[in-house]
């Protein structure tokens, strides 16, 4: 496998997150310029595109695009939204990302041919490509299986989500060490009365899905395609979605582990580092996003004040400072990782 070309772009979740006029755009714009990031945005439909893409940075690589979770590319009708979608942009974007299912690997003869005939149509409306995201939960081999039916279709790749397969393995670690246990790892929080008993079984659980990932990661760049990767973190014990956080997030536990009263994330700042490195010794062509969107807390705006003179309360102006806080120093990690300065 050739080394990963030394430019790795890096994009990350370009989004008005809460209510508010365009000037959270705006704010958004201004701290990806400074930050030095691409954007991936969500849209549906091509209006939808359009009006975000007035936004994003004008100097940097041109945004992704992920779409709707509900598409499914073997169903017609979805596949002719998507094309149309690639029509309208393929030469504004570089590249679409397109969640999975889990009936893919079970039906490759129809994924290939989906694949295909998008592939002409990508070909034809300009220079972006077409990434499948591991996030229906299949198991890694099953989703080297998928990406495998990809291999030598133009324009096509996978893109592996850091988040979705951490915790997806997370539990399936936890299932194999408790089998005598009727318990999933995604009921527990940190004030489950049955937390205390199995905090071992959690941490050793948690442990063993970076190792799943980084073999997830191996294994799709032994294939030789596109590689996209979408970077966050997370815990099985965080209340409502367990992902989609920054690496530097821990979580308060009432018990004490290992001298503290708070669990690491899944990954933290060493597996996005491990992460990073085995992206770029295995993946021939790889990309990044930071797809990171919770958060909590506000900050002054500071530089960016003159932009909401307009507004008479900053909440909202404040708490996406905050989130925009978080993708900076996160961008900033990830450069690290990168080598960087």
């Amino acid at each position: 496998m050739p080394d990963a070309t030394p430019d790795v772009p890096v994009h990350a979740l370009f989004q008005q997150r809460l209510s508010g006029d365009h000037a959270l755009l705006d704010l958004t714009r201004l701290r990806f310029e400074q930050a030095g990031l691409a954007a991936e945005v969500y849209a549906g439909s091509a209006a939808e595109l359009d009006h975000v893409l007035r936004f994003t940075p004008p100097r940097a690589r041109p945004p992704m695009v992920h779409l709707p979770r509900d598409l499914d590319l073997l169903e017609a009708g979805h596949r002719a939204r998507v094309a149309d979608l690639v029509r309208h942009a393929g030469e504004q974007v570089s590249g679409f990302v397109v969640h999975d299912r889990r009936h893919l690997p079970q039906r490759p003869d129809e994924l290939a041919a989906s694949a295909a005939a998008l592939s002409d149509v990508l070909a034809e409306a300009g220079p972006a490509r077409l990434y499948v995201e591991y996030a229906a939960g299949l198991l890694p081999a099953e989703f080297a299986k998928l990406a495998a039916v990809l291999r030598g279709v133009p324009r096509l790749g996978v893109c592996v989500d850091t988040g979705h397969v951490g915790s997806r393995q997370a539990r399936r670690q936890f299932a194999a060490r408790r089998p005598d246990l009727d318990l999933d790892l995604s009921a527990l929080t940190a004030e489950h009365p049955r937390l205390p008993e199995v905090v071992d079984d959690v941490a050793t659980a948690v442990a063993a899905a970076l190792p799943d990932l980084l073999g997830l990661i191996e294994a799709v760049g032994r294939i030789d395609l596109p590689v996209h990767l979408h970077l966050h973190d997370g815990h099985p014990l965080a209340a409502g979605l367990p992902d989609h956080f920054g690496f530097l997030t821990s979580w308060p536990i009432p018990v004490e582990y290992r001298g503290r009263r708070a669990m690491p994330p899944l990954f933290g700042p060493s597996g996005l580092e491990a992460i990073v490195a085995t992206a770029r010794r295995a993946c021939r062509d790889l990309s990044i996003t930071l797809e990171i969107h919770q958060w909590v807390g506000r900050r002054p705006l500071l530089d960016a004040a003159p932009l909401f003179e307009h507004w008479r309360d900053l909440e909202h102006a404040e708490r996406t400072e905050a989130w925009l806080a978080v993708i900076a120093e996160n961008a900033a990690l990830t450069s690290a990782a990168l080598g960087r300065r």
